[in-house]
């Protein structure tokens, strides 16, 4: 990982004259001239170019000192061509003593450069991205010294901010430059939580503001720049010491951000930008895109792994700088759409639900952490859209469509009117599906289906009465920990499992104990790195090889009975022995507390989740040991395809209505029916009107999904004959095709049913 480099001693005053340059009256052309002849009379160079990157990807002379006058806006390179289009392809400065041997130069005539042999070009960087390009040159051979080096570095960095952030230099000359994203765009993503949304762009990572970037007093902002590095540092150290003996998230990861945070390079660039006369947030946005835009072109995953530690080293300094003792806070408008690289839990829950409309996700995926708690706060989430962070900028209108899957940055006016239509429309949904929220969920031919709710927030319990459900059939207790700062001990564990027994009022709650590993790190337990995390030590593996850790757990489920039914699942059970191991820890902890005189749960219900392949031809051993069963079609689809489910390259390749999807679920059902045990479905399937008619045909009449689910799904199942479509998709099961999507949607309609 290549780290910062030497000291940085540009003068302060040169940075203020820029400003004034910038900031002065009169035409845009006669400022950036003014900008170029300052820099070289004090780089004492004889040439002094600024080329700036049209929308077309071109990069234009627009202002020199020394080349000829005629050669602005006349001279433009393709990109990738020529000096300065290397230096935009590298990310990094260009430094050497004879450039016209260099194999990318690319000689132009109209220029007049041809004397010119010592070249340095610094990229003008914005947000990781290459705006443009500053070029200082001289006659003799040489190679600039280090401190040049950093001092251009500096001065590209302010001008780009300059000619970023001026409104009035995005007018009219400037207004093709491909300074910031300004034209309309549609960026095609995947779906994580369903919704529309209209609002405007709130980045995760909030810039500097451009009159922020210069400071007055040098001494001071090194002092609060020092002060955030120790806070910062002491934070990681006591991250990587753990607590209750635990350590640190993800091992390597905390190693890694100590590595850096301790890094001499990085704290000396930090503290020199400083001296320079740069802000100390300046100085960390300065560092995040000089690693952006070199790491960013890596090929080497781990590399680019490695970006992803340092952003978040970076996000964390400045919230130190401003005070937030590392937390995430901003203020939020009304119609905030909050736009990120990927988000945490955390992230997601410190910002205010009531102003937060949408979410917009370079990365992630519909099973990571920021879409499962945008469904259940029913906040719409699109997710994978590839560069995005560098497409908008803070304050765009931004539309959220999470039917389809895009987002549309600074849309046009006629988009956002047939988006408000189509709002309008989910409006009156919603209303309706409100008028049938104490309607019993029975099939026009008389079967009672029990519509259940998936949590695992506590805002989820707020919640629960609106939605018409029957109780929670899922409640994901691994949530507590991931937004934790260290492990729940015994009494916040129980205080949880208390409240959704009183939320729930009566009705039932089945509790799946910690389904942890995979993508689902903590920031306090030893994780080792593993080739296939999905397949590897996670959720019941997990528990039985750390019985305290599960044994706590349980013993707090226990306590929060208070004489209540307790109804506790197992996750990811892949063998009879394993569900034996975990109902026997159920046992154990039962007789300790009746040892010491504590309530036992009026009733005892002890179930496992139907999710590797593998139990399917072991039913009729398993399912005497349980109480019941919950089929988790999310992990249980991903394990029959071998598709991650968080890749997005294969997670759609597949479809959950196909001939073996159905076939495996028609099993597991009819071996349920047969033994009396009763099952559910509380994946992702449950939650679809199209695919919940299918399980329904199929014979399931208990069904677990997201809240949102809940109204549509009801909405399908009062206008559906459950034996008319029992019928229809029987035929559909001994189909060759890959899908019968088609044909279950076909019959849905044939049969009047509403999805």
């Amino acid at each position: 990982m290549p780290m910062p480099g030497p000291a940085i001693r540009g003068p302060r005053s040169l940075l203020r004259q820029i400003r004034e340059a910038m900031e002065s009256g009169g035409p845009v052309q006669a400022r950036l001239d003014m900008a170029v002849r300052t820099i070289a009379r004090s780089m004492v160079a004889e040439v002094c170019s600024l080329y700036l990157r049209r929308g077309s990807g071109d990069l234009e002379l627009f202002a020199t000192e020394g080349l000829s006058r005629e050669a602005v806006h006349v001279t433009r390179l393709g990109p990738g061509i020529g000096l300065v289009g290397e230096i935009v392809k590298l990310g990094r400065p260009l430094n050497l003593s004879d450039a016209p041997n260099h194999p990318a130069f690319s000689y132009r005539p109209e220029t007049g450069e041809d004397p010119y042999h010592a070249f340095l070009g610094v990229p003008l960087l914005r947000g990781g991205r290459a705006i443009g390009v500053l070029v200082v040159q001289n006659r003799t051979e040489r190679i600039y010294a280090d401190d040049e080096v950093e001092d251009l570095q500096i001065i590209a960095m302010v001008l780009a901010e300059m000619v970023a952030g001026g409104e009035r230099l995005a007018e009219g000359a400037l207004k093709d430059v491909e300074i910031a994203p300004h034209k309309p765009e549609r960026l095609k993503g995947v779906r994580f939580a369903e919704g529309l949304a209209y609002g405007v762009a709130v980045l995760h990572e909030a810039p500097v503001p451009r009159e922020q970037l210069l400071s007055d007093d040098a001494t001071a902002e090194e002092a609060r720049l020092k002060d955030a590095i120790a806070a910062l540092q002491t934070q990681i150290d006591e991250m990587m010491d753990g607590q209750h003996g635990l350590v640190g998230a993800s091992f390597e990861v905390i190693e890694t951000y100590r590595m850096f945070a301790h890094s001499r390079g990085w704290n000396r660039s930090l503290e020199e930008a400083v001296r320079s006369g740069l802000t100390a947030e300046a100085a960390v946005e300065r560092v995040r895109s000089e690693h952006r835009a070199t790491v960013g072109q890596a090929r080497d995953p781990y590399l680019r792994e490695r970006l992803h530690d340092l952003e978040d080293l970076n996000d964390r300094l400045l919230r130190h700088l401003s005070g937030d003792g590392g937390r995430v806070h901003q203020e939020l408008p009304d119609n905030a759409i909050l736009i990120a690289r990927n988000l945490g839990p955390a992230d997601i829950l410190e910002y205010d639900r009531g102003r937060l409309k949408g979410i917009l996700l370079e990365e992630g995926s519909v099973a990571s952490h920021a879409g499962i708690v945008a469904r259940a706060l029913e906040i719409p989430c699109v997710g994978r859209l590839s560069g995005l962070r560098d497409r908008v900028n803070q304050g765009d209108p931004v539309i959220v469509d999470a039917e389809s899957g895009e987002a549309y940055l600074r849309p046009r006016l006629d988009v956002v009117e047939a988006l408000k239509a189509r709002m309008a429309v989910r409006d009156q949904r919603r209303a309706e599906f409100a008028r049938l929220r104490d309607t019993p969920a029975f099939t026009r031919d008389g079967a009672k289906i029990s519509l259940l709710m998936n949590a695992g927030l506590a805002v989820d319990l707020d919640i629960l009465a609106e939605t018409g459900a029957e109780g929670i059939g899922l409640f994901r207790t691994e949530f507590q920990f991931m937004v934790a700062e260290e492990l729940p001990r015994f009494n916040a564990q129980t205080q949880l499992y208390t409240r959704v027994l009183e939320a729930a009022n009566g009705m039932p709650v089945t509790f799946r104990t910690l389904d942890l590993g995979g993508d689902k790190i903590l920031p306090y337990l030893e994780a080792e790195r593993e080739d296939n995390p999905a397949l590897g030590w996670r959720a019941i593996r997990m528990g039985l090889d750390r019985p305290a850790l599960l044994r706590l757990q349980l013993r707090a489920l226990i306590a929060a009975t208070r004489g209540r039914e307790l109804r506790v699942m197992f996750p990811l059970v892949a063998s009879v022995e394993e569900f034996r191991a975990a109902r026997a820890m159920v046992d154990v902890e039962i007789a300790w507390a009746e040892r010491r005189g504590r309530p036992a749960p009026s009733q005892l219900r002890v179930g496992a989740m139907i999710e590797a392949p593998s139990l399917i031809w072991h039913l009729d051993a398993l399912l005497p040991m349980t109480d019941f069963v919950s089929v988790g079609t999310n992990d249980l689809m991903q394990y029959m395809f071998a598709a991650d489910r968080g890749n997005p390259r294969v997670a759609d390749r597949y479809d959950p209505l196909s001939p073996p999807a159905l076939r495996a679920l028609k099993t597991i059902q009819d071996a349920c029916a047969e033994s009396g045990t009763p099952v559910s479905v509380c994946g992702e399937m449950a939650g679809r009107p199209i695919e919940a008619f299918a399980l329904i045909a199929l014979g399931y009449d208990q069904l677990s999904m997201p809240p949102g689910g809940i109204g549509p799904v009801k909405q399908m199942v009062l206008s559906c004959d459950r034996e008319a479509a029992r019928r229809g998709v029987d035929g559909l099961l001994k189909g060759t095709e890959g899908s019968v999507r088609s044909q279950v949607e076909t019959l849905a309609r044939k049969l009047s049913v509403v999805i």
